[in-house]
């Protein structure tokens, strides 16, 4: 099984900081806004700035656990994904049921130099399966080994 290029910590990081200050903390001035007269400024500070040091240890902590638990391996007869923490999640696809297979980057994948992997079935609107936060060269490679479908270079495991 292949894991992950190490830089998607720093992006799962990046994103959960972004998210932090552009959707929770406007949240949490609302919430501090509603709470500061029924409860006090004391007990409002301490219940928002608690909220915020818990994300903020979260977007910093939790890409390094989730990091650890994501696996990928393509075969010669299908592709297979790992992926969890709490809830572990395994999607195997078989070869001969792709239908295409994409590469996309974000603003933040682009500053980090990391690319995502799509793969498409004709099973559904959304990918079947995805891999984030693979070298660009590697993404590259897969999308390339997997739109060729399972006819390739013979049997076995590719173990890419």
């Amino acid at each position: 099984m292949q894991t992950l290029d190490p830089r998607v910590v720093t992006l799962w990081r990046l994103q959960g900081l972004v998210r932090l200050v552009t959707t929770y903390v406007p949240m949490y001035a609302v919430v501090a806004w509603l709470l500061l007269p029924r409860v006090g400024l004391a007990t409002t500070v301490a219940v928002v700035a608690s909220l915020v040091l818990l994300l903020g240890v979260q977007a910093v902590v939790w890409p390094s656990v989730a990091f650890r638990a994501f696996r990928y391996q393509v075969r010669s007869h299908d592709f297979m994904v790992e992926q969890g923490v709490i809830w572990r999640q395994a999607v195997c696809v078989p070869r001969h049921r792709i239908q295409h297979v994409d590469t996309r980057q974000g603003p933040l994948e682009r500053l980090v130099g990391v690319s995502r992997l799509l793969v498409y079935t004709a099973a559904g609107l959304s990918a079947d399966g995805s891999i984030p936060g693979l070298d660009e060269k590697i993404a590259e490679d897969l999308r390339d080994q997997l739109a060729r479908g399972s006819g390739g270079e013979g049997g076995g495991d590719d173990g890419v």
